[in-house]
C-alpha cells in the first residue's frame, strides 16, 4: 500500500515551457488566446499563472 501512495503522475506539460509562455506574454503584450503554437495551450498557461499568482510564487514586479 505504501508504494502505491508514492506513485507520482508524470506532467503532461513542461513547466519551463509554461514559464517561457508567461515571459512571452509579458514581453510582447500578447493576449492569452493569441499565444503561438510553440507554447502549451493558453488555458494551461493561464491556469499555472493564476495558481502561482495566488500562491505568491509570482508577484507584481518591475521585472515583469
Amino acid at each position: 500500500m505504501k508504494s502505491f501512495l508514492n506513485i507520482k503522475r508524470k506532467r503532461k506539460h513542461d513547466l519551463r515551457q509554461i514559464l517561457n509562455a508567461i515571459f512571452y506574454l509579458v514581453k510582447t503584450g500578447c493576449q492569452w488566446r493569441m499565444l503561438p503554437g510553440e507554447f502549451p495551450k493558453w488555458q494551461i498557461v493561464y491556469y499555472y499563472f493564476n495558481r502561482w499568482k495566488t500562491l505568491g510564487v509570482i508577484e507584481r514586479s518591475d521585472a515583469f
